[in-house]
């Protein structure tokens, strides 16, 4: 019988799991929909933002992007790692460490150093690369204003010759099922090229063309950051979502197989009592 309240307890453990398990699914689906909503959003504005940006540069001779265009020898490089502040999302940290430290082996030689946006990233990375800081608390209030805080910061660091160039790794939001991680150059702004031709009409600009580009540049830097943390956003919630699906499945399949046991193990010991039964009242007439 030992054995029987030993499959109990572990029945009554897994079913204890699957409710958990079960629960956070639900809460994940639920922040997925507010997350997914937002990004989808989002998406449309910042690729007219960059149109804008390419066919206004397209038709300006010379370099002006000003600092945030200049070419440097690479010295030293910021990769800004953004992950999650909680864990059982499967896979969905660790790709990006993954990815952040491969980032360091291409830069053999070179200095690389990790800006950290979500604490399971910080709390894995600084145990093999110099985290230089750590901006978690974002995702208490993921907001385009707390955002554009810590992209002025990274434009800061680029401009004043801190690093040479800044590097964003992240997961971009596909569907609930698939996160892709993603190396974007944030700094400096690679060329700006477009397959679409320059809008050629007649427009009066004011300010000048040059004014109006300077302008749009940390405004898009600011959206490219803002993009890629919700994006991130979503995706976690979407890993999390799937990953507590699976956990629930293998917790019911495991419960359901417990179950089994325990039945096989209880109908064994009512046998094995019967048995021992019978064979007294044998002994008992002989």
């Amino acid at each position: 019988m030992a054995n029987l309240k030993e499959i109990r307890n572990r029945i009554t453990s897994v079913s204890s799991t699957m409710q958990i398990t079960s629960a956070m699914k639900m809460v994940s689906a639920a922040k997925l929909k507010k997350a997914q909503d937002a990004i989808t959003a989002m998406r449309p504005y910042a690729e007219k933002l960059t149109e804008l940006l390419q066919n206004l540069s397209a038709t300006l001779d010379g370099d002006v992007g000003g600092e945030f265009t200049k070419q440097r020898d690479i010295k030293k490089v910021l990769v800004v790692a953004i992950t999650s502040n909680r864990g059982l999302c499967g896979a969905f940290n660790t790709n990006v460490i993954k990815e952040v430290k491969n980032r360091a082996e291409f830069y053999a030689g070179i200095q690389v150093d990790v800006f950290a946006i979500g604490k399971k990233g910080n709390d894995i990375l600084t145990k093999t690369l110099k985290v230089v800081e750590n901006q978690s608390q974002v995702f208490d209030a993921l907001t385009f204003d707390n955002v554009t805080k810590i992209a002025e910061t990274l434009t800061q660091k680029f401009v004043t010759g801190e690093y040479d160039k800044i590097e964003l790794v992240y997961n971009q939001f596909k569907n609930a099922a698939t996160q892709i991680v993603q190396v974007e150059q944030f700094l400096p702004l690679a060329a700006l090229k477009s397959d679409k031709p320059a809008s050629t009409g007649d427009y009066i600009f004011e300010p000048s063309k040059e004014e109006i580009v300077l302008t749009l540049i940390p405004k898009s830097l600011k959206t490219q950051l803002y993009k890629g943390i919700r994006d991130s956003f979503a995706s976690e919630h979407g890993a999390r979502m799937t990953a507590m699906h699976k956990a629930t499945d293998n917790a019911t399949e495991l419960r359901d197989q417990l179950k089994l046991t325990y039945n096989k193990a209880r109908q064994a010991a009512i046998t094995n009592e019967i048995l021992e039964i019978v064979g007294g009242a044998e002994a008992l007439k002989g």
